[in-house]
């Protein structure tokens, strides 16, 4: 069964806590504190296979949690960090967050992607000694992981797509010009997945075309086999629309041309103005008038011309030779980058929930939106710290710190980052 799209949940591990003991030993007196941090949690890592060729499995399960990172430990031993959870998916398949769109990675190659983070490792009770604060009898929990509900899309990577109406020869053309075996037969939809194939064009040169299902007009609405394979074209770096010039199934030529075209540009206008060649096949079986009607209409529109007769691959080798030329031209594959999380407009976030909770001269602030502001810090920029200081001062953090009784010089620990509480 060929699955190109499918929606999970993600978690990665929380980070272990870190302890609370005290150095005992005999002889030793007043020990002080000795406990460790909590090891990091699991990663959530995603990596392309080329043995997959579908996202079949993910219809089974749908829930994947990285392990937990243990513990800290008395006499300053650090708890082990968790193993990742490694997550495979056939190439070309992107990850989206399921609600907002956003892209998370495109696993276009063979390199591994960390798309959820686990959990840093809470502190022990060693990092907050001081001179006047030796024996502290608290630590920090480790971070949650990051926690996504993603949507998996795979869209295939080829050079170069063939686009057109049901059973004008798609599947014929990738059989006789590469060494795919697709399902051949006179009636409508017989490819119902996308074909892949190489087109070896002599030594050390080639690409990859792809036969996407026929589409039918309302496409982009879900109709026929619908937008399920249009995201497919997406990454073509180059369209050839084939065309049953003879009109044998009673239709007209040029409306079916202007019909795919439109169902592309609905789909995503961006496919509108990728570069397109076009092939008239079964010539065989209709004038020469016709043809050349069809060539003029083509070419006024400047796009190149080729008539064919795919079942004997009559002047597919000129064709194939146009194709090659003008991929030489073109950039590689589309590839997405991965979109990072927008910041919060400090003028428009109003008041936020915090926890505060005091630990002698600490003040510990938690507070589940508060993770997502500390993920867009960079902490060794200036800007980015002003950013920041103006957040807290919008969302209430400083007023609810005031409230809380802090003092000019007390310490102030936000997960994973600790500051001296300033006037």
């Amino acid at each position: 069964m060929f699955v190109d799209i499918a929606k999970i949940y993600i978690k990665a591990g929380d980070g272990g806590d870190g302890a609370v003991t005290f150095h005992r030993e005999k002889y030793v007196a007043s020990g002080g504190p000795d406990g460790g941090d909590g090891g990091r949690g699991g990663n959530i890592v995603f990596v392309a296979d080329t043995n997959l060729s579908t996202l079949a499995d993910f219809r089974y399960k749908r829930k994947y949690t990285a392990p937990k990172g243990e513990n800290g430990r008395g006499g300053r031993c650090n708890g082990k960090k968790a193993e990742d959870l490694v997550i495979r998916v056939p190439k070309g398949t992107v990850v989206k967050e399921a609600e907002s769109g956003r892209i998370l990675a495109d696993l276009s190659d063979e390199e591994p992607v960390i798309v959820a983070k686990g959990g840093k490792g809470g502190f022990g009770n060693t990092h907050f000694a001081t001179p006047t604060r030796q024996t502290p009898r608290f630590a920090k929990p480790g971070l949650p992981g990051e926690a996504y509900e993603v949507q998996l899309e795979l869209k295939l990577l080829a050079d170069v797509g063939i686009v057109g109406y049901p059973n004008v020869g798609k599947s014929t053309l990738i059989s006789v010009v590469s060494e795919a075996k697709p399902i051949i037969a006179n009636y409508h939809f017989t490819t119902i997945t996308p074909v892949l194939g190489v087109v070896r064009m002599g030594e050390g040169s080639s690409f990859v075309m792809a036969d996407i299902p026929g589409l039918i007009e309302g496409a982009h609405n879900g109709l026929g086999l619908g937008h399920q394979f249009l995201r497919h074209v997406e990454r073509c770096r180059l369209l050839l629309h084939l065309v049953d010039v003879s009109g044998s199934e009673g239709r007209d030529p040029i409306q079916d041309f202007e019909t795919i075209n439109e169902e592309l540009r609905q789909f995503n206008p961006e496919l509108a103005e990728r570069p397109m060649i076009v092939a008239a096949n079964k010539c065989d079986l209709t004038d020469d008038k016709t043809v050349e009607d069809f060539r003029h209409y083509v070419e006024a529109k400047g796009y190149k011309f080729f008539p064919i007769m795919a079942a004997i691959a009559y002047q597919t080798e000129p064709l194939l030779k146009e194709i090659q030329e003008q991929l030489s031209k073109l950039p590689p594959i589309t590839r997405y980058e991965r979109e990072e999380l927008p910041r919060i407009s400090e003028e428009t976030m109003g008041k936020q929930e915090v926890t505060i909770t005091q630990q002698g001269d600490v003040f510990f602030v938690e507070g589940e939106w508060l993770l997502r502001v500390l993920r867009t810090i960079n902490f060794d920029d200036n800007e980015s710290l002003q950013y920041f200081q103006r957040v807290l001062i919008a969302s209430g953090v400083i007023d609810a710190l005031r409230t809380a009784g802090i003092h000019e010089g007390d310490t102030v620990s936000m997960y994973d980052v600790e500051f001296d509480f300033v006037e």
